[in-house]
């Protein structure tokens, strides 16, 4: 694979995450407690001997810069021809941001042809999934095909948020939809479509004439799914190769966690008995920052009227944090998490560094790092109160607490002072 260049898109907005987005990128949101979402696809990069990595930024791009340099730095030794080198936008061929997928790697070309791959892997940076790139690179190489698009089988339905894939035996692009709202069907399953997953495998070469053809174009939208790839399939070969699931369940694992209804929904998938993300699989790690912090701590274990027992109850709870006399159920618990006394946090993702104050009662919410709950606040029993304090509130009734939120103390109730930055 020394001869394979990856690059990782990087750069998303994450609008749709937004409180989490506030003052970071998409891939740089944390993930399961300990993770963040960009260590996934980082982890299956470093699983499958894929050692050479371009990860292209661009909006609020600090904090996955300090967690690459924390994080992954040590994985790769430049003497050895390996790196994972993060690219800000350079602006050496237009003053322009990016302007799509391909715009992004088109305005890094220079540093991409400077590596001399034979091929380059396209991936984006904010997906969940354990997958081994080896076997669709070799595929690539195997069909001698300019484009190979990584393929996962999902529902006539789902399909409408994804490009939608035709092919024949050979698994040989014979046509392309994006987003369709009717979405053509596999031949063998008319309730199954194959979906583009957003990983592609190019040849070089081929791959900077496109780059190249297409800035020239005004009527594009400078992205691979909906220009590079369909005005490719009838002149040039372009395969799909099926999602291998290195999970190893009976159902294929990927998320797009691009709502705080899908990430929420793919935390809480983490806590079940037997989730379908393995995150304790030895034979293929997810690799992540790991603080030097003690154990986690659960501590009071009275009985009577006026018990208090520090308990978690089918939950993450990350080292560092303290459950200090108050009770957790179905919750993922951060790093140095403290819940004090009688408090109640069901159905919850606390980020670092949260901490929550006596007799406060939690469910369904969100809460980013830092952010202190003063005693007997209650969140996410009433959306319509907790709207009026300025809170993010879904349309399924999640509380989202931004980063640097300060919250009133007052009995039963939480009122937004400010947002502060950072």
């Amino acid at each position: 694979m020394r001869d394979t260049l990856t690059v990782i898109l990087a750069g998303g907005r994450g609008s749709r995450l937004e409180s989490l987005t506030r003052d970071r990128a998409k891939p740089a949101v944390p993930f399961g407690g300990l993770y963040r979402i960009v260590d996934f696809v980082l982890s299956n990069c470093l699983n499958s001997d894929m050692r050479r990595l371009l990860l292209l930024t661009q909006y609020k791009a600090q904090s996955l810069d300090r967690h690459i340099n924390m994080a992954w730095r040590n994985y790769f030794c430049r003497e050895l021809g390996e790196f994972i080198d993060v690219m800000p936008p350079q602006q050496r061929i237009d003053d322009n941001w990016y302007q799509g997928t391909a715009d992004a790697v088109y305005q890094n070309i220079y540093a991409i042809e400077s590596a001399e791959p034979r091929d380059i892997m396209v991936l984006a940076g904010d997906h969940i999934y354990k997958m081994n790139y080896k076997p669709m690179v070799d595929f690539h190489r195997r069909m001698d095909a300019d484009i190979t698009i990584g393929a996962l089988r999902v529902t006539r339905d789902d399909a409408t948020q994804f490009g939608v894939l035709q092919t024949d035996i050979d698994h040989r692009l014979t046509g392309f939809q994006e987003k369709p709202a009717n979405p053509i069907p596999t031949p063998d399953d008319p309730d199954i479509c194959m979906a583009s997953m957003g990983i592609y495998v190019f040849n070089a070469r081929f791959l900077y004439e496109q780059l190249c053809d297409d800035a020239t174009k005004t009527n594009s939208s400078h992205d691979f799914g909906k220009d590079i790839i369909p005005a490719a399939i009838k002149d040039y070969r372009v395969f799909a190769f099926p999602f291998l699931d290195e999970n190893r369940k009976r159902d294929a694992y990927w998320r797009d966690v691009g709502t705080i209804d899908a990430y929420y929904e793919a935390n809480m998938d983490l806590i079940t008995v037997d989730p379908q993300l393995n995150l304790y699989d030895k034979v293929w790690p997810i690799r992540s920052y790991q603080p030097m912090l003690p154990p986690p701590k659960f501590v009071f274990g009275s009985d009577g009227p006026s018990s208090r027992r520090g308990e978690a109850l089918d939950s993450i709870v990350c080292q560092g944090a303290i459950i200090s006399g108050g009770s957790v159920a179905r919750s993922v618990i951060g790093p140095n998490v403290r819940i004090n006394s009688y408090a109640q946090v069901e159905d919850s993702i606390l980020f670092d560094g949260v901490h929550v104050g006596r007799r406060c009662r939690l469910r369904r919410v969100i809460i980013d790092k830092g952010v202190h709950i003063p005693a007997e606040t209650e969140i996410g029993y009433d959306p319509i109160a907790d709207a009026a304090r300025g809170f993010t509130v879904t349309d399924s009734g999640l509380v989202v607490i931004a980063r640097g939120e300060q919250i009133e103390p007052s009995r039963g109730r939480s009122e937004r002072v400010s947002p502060l930055s950072g």
